[in-house]
């Protein structure tokens, strides 16, 4: 069976790191090791971690000084911690699960997607679902990424440090001709709310930073406005506003991806949007 590591960054989680960290520990199949960035926390969770640590030797902590809060930090922590568990010369694991410290996941979950993923070597990355919805995509917490195909993408074992990242990390997949999955019966917990902090903004803003096809961006708006989906209406309402406010930066985490991968994006999107319509034409025909 395949093996795995978990990468957890938090900030100020006093109140949910130790259950998120515990989920883990309890897993049947248990990680090799974990590794938590805290990202300057300012409450009691850097006590929190030191007390879990002295009774759990697989547990590394790192410590970074209080910078305020930013969601583009969250992709540099998983970065941090990829480059920690390399530098530190810890076991090599087929997959890493990026969680995160609102997250909890019951006993069987890391072995169903392992095992999952063990039988279908052309997925790269997968996760369960925490959601009433059927998910499009993994989620971002609760995913499982194929380390040798991580490897192998144009950034070579890390992500991206831009916008919009999980989802390039997906695309990427598909540029090298692996694929995603969604085990909507590995379900798990997310203690808070999905745009809490950011409102939808990277929603938004990264379909920009990606090149997401107008059409497309329009479709999902429509979709996740019929049916509340993901987002809520009002989060549907922000996602579309930030799509055509945004723009983007000439460097750093706000800029545009290359040229190839945003080519390559929208076409996929073309033919996901030709062969629904094809769908739809075949089925009024019958």
């Amino acid at each position: 069976m395949g093996t795995y590591f978990a990468i957890v960054t938090c900030r100020n989680s006093e109140d949910d790191i130790h259950a998120a960290l515990m989920s883990l520990k309890k897993q049947i199949l248990a990680p090799q090791y974990v590794i938590v960035v805290d990202d300057g926390s300012t409450d009691k969770t850097s006590k929190i971690l030191t007390q879990t640590r002295q009774n759990w030797q697989s547990l590394h902590v790192i410590t970074n000084n209080d910078l305020g809060y930013d969601i583009g930090r969250v992709v540099k922590n998983w970065n941090e911690a990829i480059a920690y568990s390399r530098n530190k010369k810890l076991a090599h694991a087929t997959y890493h699960m990026i969680a995160t410290d609102d997250t909890t996941y019951p006993p069987e979950y890391a072995r169903d997607l392992v095992d999952f993923m063990d039988a279908n070597s052309s997925i790269a990355v997968a996760s369960g679902n925490y959601t009433k919805y059927v998910p499009e995509k993994p989620h971002g917490a609760g995913r499982f990424v194929r380390n040798s195909f991580f490897e192998q993408t144009q950034w070579g074992g890390v992500y991206p440090e831009l916008m919009g990242y999980e989802s390039a990390i997906l695309y990427e997949s598909e540029r090298l001709g692996y694929s995603y999955a969604t085990l909507t019966e590995a379900r798990f917990q997310h203690s808070r709310p999905l745009g809490k902090h950011h409102k939808f903004y990277e929603f938004g803003a990264s379909m920009k930073t990606l090149g997401y096809h107008p059409i497309f961006v329009w479709g999902r708006f429509a979709k996740y406005l019929a049916t509340g989906e993901v987002t809520g209406r009002i989060g549907a309402f922000n996602m579309l506003y930030y799509y055509l406010s945004y723009k983007p930066k000439m460097v750093g985490y706000d800029r545009l991806y290359d040229d190839q991968l945003r080519r390559f994006v929208r076409e996929i999107q073309k033919r996901r949007m030709l062969s629904a319509i094809s769908g739809k034409r075949h089925r009024i025909i019958h």
